[in-house]
């Protein structure tokens, strides 16, 4: 079984999505010992924002071609998405413009599109600095419903997310949000 690893914090060692990626993938690997795992940091080596290539030599183009091809080959995608600004990182939004091809991950038909991609199953590991699933937050999470709508488009339904949020609002709260996404993931392996 091949597993994609792909974190997009720009925080590094102080990033709270990567923590919970970097446990998820452990938790996976102690279950399947011979997962193969190809590991993609956003935030370490950025892709450019999609434009039309009309060169398919083109750097852009290839690159584009490679991080598609590393997320076709894969059967579990452990994505680690931090909530910015209500969304996903731009880097992580980068590489979603490289996975949603016409052709490859979705095509047209005449009853609309269809996604080609839902073997596959996806964590999603989300950190979010206040509280944004319940509450008055919630109408300002833009984050997990378009994972949620961008990954059904390519026809993958089994995605599940694994939550810290409320990390900013003081120590003990982070110690919460930390302890319940590490029982989360604790779950994962016996659903796999």
């Amino acid at each position: 079984m091949k597993l994609l690893h792909v974190d997009s914090s720009a925080l590094g060692n102080h990033s709270v999505s990567r923590g919970l990626t970097a446990d998820i993938v452990a938790e996976l690997k102690r279950s399947q010992p011979n997962l193969q795992v190809r590991y993609r940091d956003l935030a370490a080596q950025p892709l450019p924002h999609w434009t039309p290539v009309a060169d398919a030599n083109d750097p852009a183009a290839l690159l584009g071609n490679d991080v598609l091809e590393e997320f076709l080959a894969a059967d579990v995608i452990v994505v680690g998405a931090p909530m910015y600004n209500f969304t996903i990182s731009s880097q992580l939004k980068a590489w979603i413009d490289r996975i949603l091809v016409a052709g490859k991950t979705f095509r047209y038909t005449a009853n609309g599109p269809e996604g080609l991609a839902g073997s596959k199953r996806v964590i999603v590991a989300s950190s979010r600095g206040g509280l944004y699933s319940q509450g008055p937050g919630a109408a300002l999470d833009f984050q997990e419903p378009y994972l949620r709508a961008a990954f059904a488009f390519i026809g993958i339904t089994d995605i599940e997310f694994v939550r810290a949020e409320g990390v900013n609002l003081g120590p003990e709260s982070k110690a919460e949000a930390l302890k319940q996404a590490g029982a989360s993931i604790g779950s994962l392996a016996k659903a796999a």
